[in-house]
């Protein structure tokens, strides 16, 4: 199942005896508990039929006999597993995902590792299980994420914004979303987050960052590349010179490998190098 199923379906009281969460991404993974954590059980049913465990500090048969508990006064039972990717054996769980206590939901958070897909485990799992893989984003599709999230928290952002969140805070959503937050909080919803409201909120200077450099070298405004040159050099900690050099590496990148493109389509062009749509007129004008 991909996320907004998954979140769909415990909306809609859906609800699946096992959920696998595994990946490299820990947001959509944190989620997920979260959303069945606070959700499918009332504050009162809570105390006797939610628990939460550490991979650390169980074995699949102590996991399994917590997990064929029967609900006392509710409909189900939550277990969560945390740092499950600790649990020795973990494949030895197969018996019970095979036949799982139907009043029990076993979310089991599997973080920062992969399971092999050709094994039985896993094949068993695909039946028996809601199974989701949460993987990195791709830099290039950081932006376009930024802004649907900010969308559905009921605020607005430009391209260019969402680009330069994404530049500065880098591809861990959660630290992006922790960010965010500082301005849901301070601005009332339907507020569009402008660069003045970044700069005093998250701390991204809207006219000393190394996307305003890319744009100074492009366009070979020799006073404003000095500026920013010197801005950086001055608040080195903010601005450390290898992140601003890989940042360099990658725009020159682009601009050699959209010479050698033989085409006017925008889409492939962005495809191509890596960047959003919106951005391949500044790289062309660049190029040139």
């Amino acid at each position: 199942m991909d996320y907004k199923k998954i979140i769909q379906d415990i909306d809609n009281k859906a609800y699946y005896p096992v959920y696998f969460l595994y990946g490299d991404e820990s947001f959509f993974i944190d989620r997920i508990t979260k959303k069945i954590e606070t959700t499918v059980l009332s504050e009162s049913e809570k105390e006797f039929n939610q628990q939460i465990l550490y991979g650390r500090d169980v074995d699949v048969p102590s996991l399994v006999n917590h997990a064929k508990r029967y609900p006392m006064m509710a409909n189900h039972m939550v277990l969560i597993v945390r740092e499950a990717q600790n649990i020795k054996a973990i494949e030895t769980l197969q018996s019970y995902i095979e036949h799982p206590q139907e009043s029990t939901l076993l979310v089991i958070n599997y973080k920062y590792k992969t399971i092999d897909k050709r094994k039985t485990f896993y094949k068993v799992l695909q039946k028996k299980a809601v199974v989701f893989e949460s993987s990195k984003l791709r830099d290039y599709a950081v932006p376009g994420w930024i802004l649907q999230y900010v969308n559905e928290h009921g605020y607005k952002v430009s391209e260019r914004n969402s680009v330069l969140l994404a530049g500065h805070l880098g591809n861990d959503l959660s630290k992006i979303a922790n960010e965010l937050s500082k301005v849901f909080i301070s601005f009332p919803a339907g507020t569009e987050i402008t660069a003045d409201i970044i700069e005093a909120n998250i701390g991204i200077s809207k006219d000393f960052n190394i996307f305003e450099l890319q744009d100074a070298l492009g366009k070979k405004d020799i006073f404003k590349a000095n500026t920013i040159i010197s801005y950086f050099a001055a608040n080195i900690k903010e601005n450390p010179f290898p992140m601003i050099i890989g940042f360099l590496y990658a725009f020159y990148s682009k601009l050699f490998r959209l010479h050698f493109i033989k085409s006017n389509d925008n889409k492939l062009l962005a495809a191509t190098m890596g960047v959003p749509p919106f951005f391949v007129k500044e790289y062309q004008s660049a190029a040139r």
